[in-house]
């Protein structure tokens, strides 16, 4: 049996990961659950999985009474020790945001399979993950469709074989529109996601292409390949889910209808491939015709500013990513327009993109400096809306 602890339970990822689960119940144990606050929603799933352990993210929620074998924490040091405890052997850290560094490393230095679905851990602390492998003697499958694509396409085949690798992006549900378009659409449009069933934030960030941008820091990091050497591309029927060139050119692409549960089943079998009576069988007439278009920059400028802040390492990573995540949340919530996303992100990067990152407190000055810029930058915005509502 594997023994799985699952970070970010109530989650979309989360959720899919207990149905693959349950599926498997000969194969994966779950010894523990977290989430960030859900607590109803926590409770529910500790009656069904009886983990040894249940953890609530935040300090100052109440706890549900005991019973049964469950044992349940709160706070970060509850949340690590769930992490790097010797009874795990696999811990999937689907948890959002920037509080998913600490346990991301906490698992790997520890010597556990990470399974990983948090862009931030990678992209705000990508050394620092690197690190913490090597360190522990953990390893990082990634469950993030392109990843594991890219993952599966060069499975047996060293790394100086590979020449590029090409992300595919669905282009979410303004594809097509003019910035000046993008102006009049709202969030109830945004969150209409044309494949995937995502939660608020990665469906947000997947109309942006800021998701792709974050993927593209993940490749860095995942696969030590230099940036020059990623590339996106838009693909609207959401089946090719990455390629992988080689150097004597040829190509090799991984395919599946959109579902987040084959890359989770993969990240909790690798390398074995797991027998599953759900997931569907690919029918290509089916799924034609395949198509593919360029990146519209000028329409979303959040790519091209997440890939430059890669590129531009140290702690711009880090603020792109808190600026992000301000953003959408100002965008939510009706603050500002779906295009000013980038100008706040921007902003911030203008004013502490730079620096270098040692360790998690470096990533947590970072992270803090960039959300206070752009809750500044957001809020220099919120009028224009205001004005013209």
């Amino acid at each position: 049996m594997i023994r799985v602890a699952i970070l970010g339970s109530t989650g979309s990822i989360g959720r899919s990961a207990l149905e693959v689960i349950a599926r498997h119940a000969d194969r994966f144990e779950i010894v523990a659950l977290a989430a960030n606050r859900s607590a109803e929603e926590l409770t529910a799933q500790v009656r069904r999985f009886q983990p040894a352990r249940a953890v609530l993210c935040h300090d100052g929620l109440d706890l549900p009474n005991g019973g049964g074998r469950t044992v349940w924490a709160s706070g970060r040091s509850a949340l690590l020790d769930v992490a790097e405890d010797p009874e795990v052997d696999v811990v999937l850290n689907a948890l959002v945001g920037a509080v998913g560094l600490e346990p991301t490393l906490a698992a790997l230095r520890a010597g556990h399979r990470l399974a990983l679905a948090n862009k931030e851990s990678l992209v705000a602390g990508g050394e620092l993950v690197m690190e913490a492998a090597a360190e522990g003697g953990g390893e990082v499958v990634p469950i993030d469709s392109e990843h594991s694509a890219i993952l599966q396409c060069r499975e047996g085949y060293p790394a100086s074989s590979i020449q590029r690798v090409v992300l595919t992006a669905s282009g979410g549900p303004f594809r097509g529109m003019t910035r000046d378009e993008l102006w009049r659409v709202g969030p109830d449009e945004a969150l209409r996601h044309p494949t995937w069933d995502m939660g608020a934030k990665i469906t947000i960030d997947s109309a942006t292409l800021a998701n792709k941008a974050l993927e593209v820091i993940e490749a860095h990091y995942l696969y030590g390949l230099d940036y020059d050497a990623i590339d996106a591309v838009i693909h609207p029927q959401s089946v090719i889910h990455s390629f992988v060139e080689f150097v004597d050119g040829s190509v090799l692409a991984q395919l599946g209808f959109p579902t987040m549960e084959l890359p989770i089943l993969y990240a909790l079998s690798y390398p074995e491939r797991v027998d599953d009576p759900v997931l569907r069988t690919y029918d290509p007439v089916r799924a034609s015709p395949l198509t593919f278009e360029e990146i519209d920059h000028a329409s979303f400028p959040l790519f091209g500013l997440g890939a430059e802040a890669g590129r531009r390492g140290g702690c711009a990573p880090v603020v792109y990513n808190a600026a992000n995540e301000i953003a959408v949340q100002a965008f939510l919530e009706g603050r500002i327009r779906f295009p000013e996303m980038a100008d706040v992100v921007s902003e911030a990067l203008g004013r502490v993109g730079d620096g270098q990152i040692g360790d998690v407190e470096d990533v947590s000055s970072a992270d803090r400096e960039g959300r206070e810029a752009a809750v500044e930058a957001a809020r220099k915005l919120t009028g224009r809306v205001g004005a013209s509502s």
